[in-house]
């Protein structure tokens, strides 16, 4: 069967992951605005992974959100609550990030927040491999609190207008269009704007992945600049 360019995509991820050497488990971050399609990608690098005898352990930003009750302190609309006050990065690096790194004792959670319950989570530690893989999705990746955890830094670029679309359609279930459109339009992409103008993400990371067209995606790769 002839492969897609998506197919081609995700081999060269794939390779990408498979060509680092370390010591410890390889972490990769995969960044990008909401409903840029972040999830299914890490999904799907995650098989083929696992089919090449990786052991893949698969981690999302929102098992690492603050509890409703705290993350919403400039009001639930508010970009800046977004970017500033949504998520544990303390907690992040201390039960996956540290311990799956160079000086880790690779005892791991993959998550503190249950998101369905809005409380505290504790799965069991789990002990990884040495070669095992973290792939990590989420929001803000690339900020300073994480820049420095990553073996691998892939961002999923999409114009941010398409992800009011693609959120509509997502969640169509269980919010009208119209607060979908206001949370979009008012917090998420004015969050994204602001990241943008503080880290420059996308200068920071190994692969770019355009995204606009899942089935005709555009990669590049990068030379990283420090923050």
């Amino acid at each position: 069967m002839e492969k897609t360019i998506r197919d081609e995509l995700l081999d060269h991820l794939a390779e990408t992951v498979g060509s680092v050497s370390a010591e410890h488990p390889t972490r990769v971050a995969i960044d990008g605005p909401p409903a840029a399609g972040k999830t299914t990608l890490a999904d799907e690098l995650a098989i083929i992974l696992r089919a090449r005898g990786r052991h893949v352990i698969r981690a999302t930003i929102d098992d690492f959100l603050f509890p409703r009750a705290q993350r919403y302190p400039r009001g639930e609309y508010s970009a800046e609550g977004c970017y500033f006050d949504t998520h544990d990065y303390d907690a992040l690096n201390r039960v996956l990030l540290d311990p799956l790194g160079p000086d880790g004792d690779r005892r791991f959670q993959h998550a503190v927040y249950d998101h369905t319950t809005d409380t505290a989570s504790s799965p069991p530690v789990t002990i990884a491999p040495d070669d095992a893989v973290l792939l990590f999705d989420g929001v803000f990746l690339m900020r300073p609190e994480l820049i420095d955890q990553w073996d691998v830094r892939i961002f999923v670029s999409i114009e941010l207008e398409r992800t009011v679309d693609r959120a509509v359609n997502r969640e169509r279930q269980v919010s009208s269009q119209a607060d979908v459109e206001r949370r979009w339009r008012e917090r998420y992409i004015p969050s994204q704007q602001l990241y943008f103008a503080r880290v420059r993400p996308t200068d920071r990371v190994d692969i770019l992945v355009h995204n606009d067209e899942p089935q005709r995606p555009v990669w590049t790769v990068q030379s990283r600049k420090r923050l």
